[in-house]
């Protein structure tokens, strides 16, 4: 009896085996990923986007914004998976990891990409734009298209730019008013040899580290401030380790979105024309929002803060502008003459 019990129960676990292989054969590992609310798709195609900023800034929301016109435009056989706050890669990471094909759409900062081209310096030269409109025009025009596609020899393919707004600068050893106030002050800023050039002129030292690093040191005091948009000041929380900010639009910071032309290359064209549709329509989008967001986030700041706000006059803003103009001769050759030229020339357009 004992001897036929052991056979029965050696006969099923052979069936049970049988049949979990059976089902794994006919389920791979690596199949594509399945979104189960998707009834009756097959096959559904799935991007992963990772960005650093958080959900509730022009980034984090037009990432999301993208994602959801993908879905629509698609109905629902493609899917954007979205990872902020650098949850997948830091911004130091996340060029390498878009290479590798560890991710498929990336928002690095402009200033992160002299790295692959030094033209994108352009982009960081002090005060290069005066308005949104002179931002807007630049962007869309010859300067941003000629960005775009200087890409390309790395094997990226740009796809849009995404402005966030004008850059401040905070610090907790102020009033900062003038060029001179910032000497022998540290700062964080981003990976970036014309930011930080701008810094040496004004006799402060720059610590080029990650963006999801500022808050730490700003926390443990390794450096005294730092510059940044108005929405990361706020989503980050900045404010509250910082006792002065200075309104001052000295910079423009906003991001290219990419994906590698390998991948890109591999899509079919339906895909390629949904991707396309969805990315002009939410880079509209995100030039609307950005600029105005930022207004209404300092305005904000204003009321639960009790951080020192200075911004500066015209006169002040001038001297400021002047202090730093050297910057463009220096990174002429670097970045390109004829480059440069066309950003002046658009400065002088709308100042």
């Amino acid at each position: 009896m004992k001897s036929a019990t052991g056979y029965i129960l050696l006969a099923g676990m052979v069936l049970l085996l049988a049949a979990f292989f059976g089902y794994q054969s006919f389920f791979p590992r690596d199949a594509v990923p399945y979104d189960d609310d998707q009834e009756g798709l097959k096959d559904q195609i799935v991007f992963k986007f990772s960005h650093v900023v958080a959900e509730n800034t022009p980034k984090g929301l037009a990432a999301q914004k993208f994602a959801e016109l993908v879905a629509e435009k698609s109905n629902g056989h493609i899917k954007i998976e979205v990872f902020p706050n650098g949850s997948l890669y830091s911004d130091i990471e996340e060029i390498n990891a878009l290479k590798e094909g560890q991710v498929h759409f990336i928002a690095p900062s402009t200033s992160k990409l002299g790295m692959l081209s030094p033209q994108w310096g352009v982009l960081d030269l002090p005060f290069a734009f005066p308005s949104r409109e002179a931002a807007m025009e630049g962007l869309n025009g010859q300067i941003g298209e000629q960005l775009l596609r200087s890409l390309q020899g790395d094997g990226i393919k740009g796809l849009a730019h995404w402005p966030n707004g004008f850059k401040q600068i905070t610090s907790n050893q102020g009033p900062i008013q003038k060029p001179g106030d910032l000497k022998g002050q540290s700062f964080r800023i981003m990976q970036s040899d014309v930011i930080s050039a701008q810094f040496s002129r004004l006799k402060a030292k720059a610590v080029q580290d990650s963006f999801n690093s500022t808050y730490k040191l700003l926390e443990e005091g390794d450096v005294d401030g730092e510059e940044n948009t108005i929405s990361n000041i706020y989503s980050k929380k900045f404010y509250n380790l910082q006792k002065h900010m200075t309104i001052s639009n000295h910079g423009y910071l906003g991001y290219a979105v990419m994906m590698s032309e390998k991948v890109w290359n591999e899509q079919t064209e339906e895909t390629k024309k949904i991707l396309l549709e969805a990315m002009e329509e939410t880079t509209a989008w995100n030039s609307r929002m950005a600029f105005e967001m930022n207004e209404e986030l300092l305005e904000k700041i204003r009321q639960n803060s009790s951080i020192q706000i200075h911004e500066l006059t015209s006169e002040e803003k001038q001297k400021w502008q002047s202090k730093l103009d050297p910057v463009y001769e220096d990174f002429s050759q670097e970045i390109g003459k004829k480059l440069v030229e066309e950003m002046k020339e658009l400065r002088a357009k709308y100042q």
